[in-house]
């Protein structure tokens, strides 16, 4: 019996249990695998260990994908995360390689992507506000956020919440060192049961506005200021 003799329903199931690079593979043998290959419920998630399979064209973006993961662990991530004037020659050459492969990928998944419901971002230090208040705008669904190790956010990315991520109930914000307790608090206070983590984040530069009399207690599930 030939793998095309399948239904449909049996083609998708053996599917969901290949990575992106085995789909890819096995969609190129015939036009019947290709269709396969190309069903919007085929992907409803995706996760990426480096941004450099980001470029790969072994997966489809569409208005199916729910749950998106970008999460990156390696000795660059620290390079990516030094201050520009911090870094070395060679180091900069570094992350020019692949300064705009994750912003130009979330770009596509604003136009593409409109009911996404949980973004994961680690080690992604080239991510701007810019870049997230697009994912925030263009996702109006999005429930979950969870930003780790993203120096390039900032307290205008946590403004922009309360208007414009509505749906938003949990939004992690760890070793972001250049969000501040005030732009935490003021986050919290407009948006009371938006669940907040942010392990070390304010902690790791000096506040914008010094307040004396401010708390951070942190747990797993919310950030409590009093």
């Amino acid at each position: 019996m030939h793998i095309t003799q399948l239904d449909r329903e049996c083609l998708l199931h053996l599917f969901s249990f290949l990575d992106k690079d085995s789909r890819k593979s096995l969609s190129q043998t015939c036009h019947d695998l290709m269709a396969i290959y190309q069903e919007p419920s085929l992907w409803l998630l995706l996760n990426f260990s480096s941004p450099s399979e980001l470029t790969k064209k072994n997966y489809i973006l569409g208005p199916a994908l729910k749950h998106l993961s970008i999460c990156w662990y390696s000795s660059r991530v620290k390079i990516c995360n030094i201050e520009d004037w911090g870094k070395s020659a060679l180091q900069k050459s570094m992350c020019n390689q692949h300064q705009h492969i994750v912003s130009d990928f979330l770009l596509r998944v604003c136009v593409r992507c409109p009911n996404l419901r949980s973004l994961t971002l680690s080690g992604c230090a080239h991510v701007t506000d810019d870049n997230l208040i697009k994912i925030l705008s263009s996702c109006p669904q999005l429930q979950s956020l969870q930003l780790e190790n993203c120096s390039g956010m900032t307290d205008q990315t946590l403004a922009a919440v309360p208007s414009l991520a509505t749906c938003l109930r949990t939004l992690h914000v760890n070793f972001c060192r250049n969000v501040t307790q005030d732009g935490l608090r003021r986050l919290q206070e407009s948006c009371p049961k938006l669940a907040i983590q942010a392990v070390r984040s304010a902690n790791m530069i000096a506040d914008r506005i010094p307040e004396a009399n401010l708390f951070l207690q942190r747990t797993p599930r919310k950030l409590i200021l009093r």
